[in-house]
């Protein structure tokens, strides 16, 4: 009579399940900490304008910054005032008072008091861009400085403000999922006995 230990298959199950409740509990928390900030930050609000900590969020919806970012990225704008931008820092700002557009691009030039206004003026262009910007902007358009960026999260949190209701039931879906897979590992780390063969 021969006998196959099956220890080593417990103990790889074993493993497995505990590498497999890791991961899910990560994954999970990730995810409510992406719905609970795209909930509170976004999906209430769709303006541009709205501020968190002195911060705004954009969605960058051309190339025209490429490499620094591109389309679908997110950019964080402090807000800042005109006397403490300078050249070389990337700015958001208003282009037309008649437009709700917002760009962000590279200061290039500065004009403290331009033509003796005593506005501080600011000449931008694309890093992609061969020429500058045909426009001044005045401080009164600048939002602030662009202090770091998210790729591709503008997409992300633009499904969520155009797709909101996904959210609920993807949530039910992925911990049905999770409650399934941990179930299917426990049983399978319960069921390693010694088996005989003869």
């Amino acid at each position: 009579m021969n006998t196959v230990n099956v220890a080593d298959s417990k103990t790889y199950s074993s493993t497995a399940y505990k590498v497999f409740s890791v991961t899910r509990k990560i994954f999970v928390y990730l995810i409510s900490l992406l719905i609970i900030i795209a909930a509170v930050l976004f999906a209430a609000n769709k303006s541009p304008n709205k501020a968190f900590l002195g911060y705004r969020y954009y969605t960058v919806l051309t190339n025209s910054m490429t490499p620094e970012f591109a389309s679908g990225d997110m950019v964080f704008v402090k807000l800042t005032d005109a006397e403490r931008i300078k050249t070389g820092d990337i700015i958001t700002f208003n282009p037309s008072s008649s437009s709700e557009a917002y760009l962000t691009h590279r200061v290039t030039e500065k004009y403290a008091d331009y033509q003796g206004t005593g506005v501080t003026c600011f000449r931008t262009k694309g890093d992609a861009n061969d020429s500058d910007d045909a426009f001044l902007i005045d401080e009164s358009r600048v939002i602030g400085v662009v202090k770091f960026h998210m790729p591709k999260l503008g997409l992300i949190v633009r499904f969520v403000q155009l797709r909101w209701y996904f959210i609920l039931p993807l949530t039910v879906l992925m911990i049905i999922f999770f409650s399934l897979m941990k179930y299917y590992f426990s049983m399978k780390g319960t069921d390693g006995t010694e088996a005989q063969k003869a």
